[in-house]
């Protein structure tokens, strides 16, 4: 879809109230959404929020549907519903996080790192946002592009690379990429409080969705870097967990025991 609030195209503007998020809690794409709103403090009157429920049985298409207690603005009862709503004769698939304009009933964007990386500019309608954290300072930009790329290549898509892999090759290549970048966090994490420098950056919060799930899901069931890595075995990792952890709003942004118990149940 590809659209940006606050874009040059002038197609989506920066206001408060006019945008809604619709997010799975055990998704580690939507996690990452959620994180945003949470660190940068983006209230739900600025831009409203629906937690999806998981459940691939009454979902026609995409295993989202809408809830007694969490509705749809829009009226939806499943997410491939909204889907049709707002984008007539879609045919991809109907995945979360999704950010909508609820003005224009357009989809703005179903890409995480493109949600993540928009509402980290975002103002809302506010002429002075400085208060809010900066998750992409122009004098890292360089440093996080690139270690978003390793992050996701050897662990965001590794442990998945390692859940679905046919063949036992494609199981070692992808668990030799999980421990190396279990490997490489840790080197780094070492030196430094985050993995950008003295600061959390976008590239943490790329990373912090897959960390907190790995000890529970990850390593468990996808036998992710191998039978019996865990957490603990990465002291400096751990430790930036606990940091992030204690950051404002992390906490609220996900139920941990429903996220991991979804893997099981699917």
């Amino acid at each position: 879809f590809g659209g940006k609030i606050g874009g040059a195209d002038g197609r989506y503007p920066d206001e408060a109230g006019r945008y809604h998020l619709y997010v799975g809690n055990p998704c580690p794409w939507c996690h990452r959404a959620r994180l945003v709103l949470a660190l940068r403090s983006i209230t739900n009157d600025e831009i409203g929020m629906t937690q999806l429920v998981d459940d691939p049985v009454k979902a026609s298409r995409g295993g989202w549907i809408f809830s007694q207690t969490n509705r749809d603005p829009l009226g939806s009862t499943d997410l491939r519903e909204l889907y049709d709503k707002l984008s007539p004769g879609f045919t991809g698939r109907c995945t979360a996080p999704l950010l909508v304009d609820l003005k224009t009933r357009k989809i703005v964007s179903n890409e995480s790192s493109d949600i993540v990386r928009m509402l980290n500019s975002v103002h809302m309608g506010k002429k002075n946002s400085k208060e809010r954290i900066e998750l992409y300072p122009s004098e890292l930009a360089k440093t996080i592009d690139e270690t978003n790329a390793w992050v996701y290549e050897l662990l965001n898509n590794g442990v998945y690379r390692c859940g679905f892999s046919t063949s036992q090759g494609a199981y070692d290549r992808a668990s030799a990429d999980v421990r190396q970048g279990l490997q490489k966090c840790e080197e780094i994490l070492s030196k430094q409080p985050f993995l950008c420098g003295d600061r959390f950056t976008e590239s943490d919060l790329m990373l912090l969705p897959t960390v907190l799930r790995f000890d529970g899901a990850y390593s468990p069931l996808f036998k992710a870097g191998g039978v019996h890595v865990r957490l603990r075995d990465y002291p400096a990792l751990f430790a930036w967990l606990q940091r992030c952890w204690d950051m404002d709003g992390v906490r609220d942004t996900i139920d941990l025991a429903d996220a991991t118990s979804s893997y099981y149940r699917q």
